[in-house]
Parts: C-alpha cells; sequence; structure tokens
C-alpha cells in the first residue's frame, strides 16, 4: 500500500531542520529547502540545485510539493488577465492580475466556492468544497507576479482578497499565507499593501483587532438597512448590522485603521434617499471610505446597475457629509473577471 506523502510546505522551517538532523545530516539542509520552497517559490525539489542529488531524492521519497497550475489565461481588451488556477486535488478557483499605469494589484481567492449566500454573486452559487491552504493562496500571489513582470515589466505591487469565497471563513490559512507573503524569507511584500475583504464575520473582526494585523480590512456593506441588506446577503440575519457595526468599532478602537466599504448601488433595491442616509449614518462610528462598485450582472435577473444619477446622488450626498467616495469602474469584464464574476466558467 502506498503511502500518502506530506505536502512538505506544511512544513516549519524548524521542522524541516529537525527532519535533516533526523536522517544524520545537517539542520541548516532544512534552511535551504525553507528558501526554495518560499522566496524563490520551486514547484519541484529537482529544482532544489544547491542540493545534492541524493538529497533530492530523499526528498522526493518523503514529500510532495502541492503546487498549483495555472490552467487557462485569459487577457482582456483593458489589460486585465484572469486565470483559472488548477488545485492538487484538481478542483479550480480563479485569480486576477488588474494593472493600472502606476500599480499591478491581485485578486486572490480563499476558498473553492463560498461559505456565504450573496444572492447576486456568481461565486456564492458554487457550493463551497474547501478552504484554500496557505500555499495555494500564496501560489496565486507568486503566479500573478510573474505575470505581472512578464506582461508589465513590474512587481505586483498590492493583493486584494477578492476573489473566490469569504476569507474570514478560512481565517487561519488566510493569515499564515499572509505572515508567509510579507516575510523577508517569502516574499517580502508590505501588509499596508494587502487588503482583506469581508462580507462581514464580527467574531473574526474582533479577533484580527485583538491579534495586531497590520494589513487592511474592506467590508462589503451594500446597504446599511438590515431589511434590505438581509435580503441580499442572508447571512446578515445572523450576522446583523449591529453586530458588524459594534465589531469595526472595535476594530477601529483597536488598530486606528480607516474602514472602506464596498458598496454596489442597484436599480431598485438600495438606490433611494433612505439607503443613502443609512449608510451615511453607518460611516459615521469611524473614519470610512466608500467604494461605489459598478455591478457586472450574472444574469437577466433583479439585478441590474442603478442609474448615473443614482450613483451620482450617492457621491454628492457623502461627499456633502466628508466621507471620502471613489466611484470603481470594474475591470476585465469581457473575461468574466471583474468583481461578483468569479464562477469557474472556465470549467473544472
Amino acid at each position: 500500500m502506498e503511502i500518502k506523502k506530506k505536502d512538505v510546505r506544511a512544513l516549519t522551517k524548524e521542522q524541516l531542520r529537525d527532519f535533516f538532523k533526523k536522517q544524520g545530516d545537517q539542520s541548516f539542509r532544512g534552511n535551504q529547502v525553507y528558501e526554495w520552497l518560499w522566496q524563490k517559490a520551486a514547484h519541484s525539489f529537482d529544482a532544489m540545485t544547491n542540493l545534492s542529488k541524493k538529497t533530492r531524492e530523499m526528498l522526493e521519497a518523503n514529500f510532495v510539493i502541492n503546487h498549483i497550475q495555472v490552467d487557462q489565461l485569459q487577457r482582456s481588451t483593458d489589460g486585465t488577465i484572469k486565470n483559472a488556477v488548477r488545485l492538487h486535488d484538481g478542483l479550480i478557483v480563479e485569480s486576477v492580475l488588474i494593472p493600472t499605469d502606476t500599480r499591478t494589484t491581485a485578486c486572490v481567492s480563499s476558498q473553492v466556492g463560498c461559505s456565504l449566500d450573496c444572492k447576486f454573486c456568481a461565486t456564492a452559487r458554487l457550493k463551497r468544497m474547501r478552504n484554500l491552504n496557505p500555499d495555494e493562496i500564496y501560489d496565486q500571489v507568486v503566479a500573478i507576479d510573474n505575470e505581472s513582470r512578464l506582461y508589465y515589466d513590474r512587481p505586483l505591487s498590492n493583493i486584494v482578497f477578492m476573489g473566490m469565497g469569504e476569507p474570514l471563513m478560512n481565517y487561519n490559512n488566510v493569515l499564515k499565507a499572509i505572515e508567509k507573503i510579507t516575510a523577508k524569507e517569502g516574499l517580502g511584500m508590505s501588509p499596508k499593501r494587502i487588503t482583506v475583504s469581508t462580507s462581514g464575520v464580527p467574531k473574526i473582526i474582533r479577533k484580527m483587532a485583538d491579534e495586531g494585523v497590520k494589513f487592511k480590512l474592506a467590508v462589503s456593506l451594500h446597504s446599511a438597512i438590515d431589511e434590505v441588506r438581509t435580503n441580499i446577503m442572508p447571512f446578515n440575519a445572523t450576522f446583523t448590522l449591529k453586530d458588524l457595526r459594534e465589531s469595526l468599532q472595535y476594530w477601529y478602537q483597536k488598530t486606528k485603521s480607516r474602514i472602506t466599504y464596498e458598496y454596489v448601488v442597484w436599480d431598485g433595491i438600495n438606490d433611494t434617499q433612505k439607503d443613502i442616509d443609512a449608510l451615511i449614518k453607518f460611516c459615521k462610528f469611524a473614519p470610512a471610505k466608500v467604494n461605489l462598485i459598478e455591478y457586472n450582472p450574472i444574469d437577466e435577473g433583479v439585478f441590474q446597475q442603478a442609474s448615473d444619477t443614482a450613483i451620482t446622488t450617492y457621491v454628492n450626498s457623502l461627499q456633502k457629509h466628508g466621507i471620502t467616495v471613489t466611484v470603481r469602474r470594474s475591470r476585465g469584464k469581457d473575461i468574466d473577471a471583474a468583481c461578483g464574476q468569479l464562477a469557474n466558467k472556465s470549467g473544472a
């Protein structure tokens, strides 16, 4: 019977050092392997050229590297790149490279499918099959960094956890991935260039505040009226706006970090003055920024982009009350890479 090999990237550097000790080798070999795995993102033991052939064969006999593969790459007319990423078990997630004149942003996934049930999101129609491991999240970032260097001649500058899945429902693995991404022994990126976007899990928001995380927080809000929000995001019945607001107040008290609200305005759903007034009130308890996001319909259903007049009214009202607001036009719509469109249409 074949013994299932352990994924070598599940080991800490200390565990790798101990492994080599037990093999009668020098512990510093563990440091070398760790560097190959994370700084150099090696996908095979054969690539570890400063190790002897015997050592590489020994690693091959004991471990695997469950790296991702970019199964399909699509390029949008606006320069956006979407990756269909095949995981070691054959499942697919999607990640997106979003370029501007000055920077490149990676939009990465944290789950296969999603734990939540937002009615307007294509990903929510996929059942959650599993959480991504830290190395699978890390690999998405490495792949987009490589594509940024290849196609845009510059390294990746920003990361947003806004792909498939609810990051806070995979909190421990997301945190481990960010630790590797920001470590000197990893990609060495600043945590200030990383934004974790959540639909709002109050208990985990408080936990993040207590743990003093350094990355930025964005909340997919879409309505500050419980009845409206529950209708479009049913989990709001469990994680109410009151609970969310209290957790965000706690977040700001602990971190002094401004909160960004992601907000789509839909025709006939949240485009009235009452909706605007509720949002303004919700933004007042802590410094906030509102991103009004262009909606990308996933079908011919009830969710359709609000009129330009409604968007302008939102902008003017928010600015009048001293709230920073930007209107974010979607990128990559022609390849289903825009917000809310990630749904594995490339096939698994």
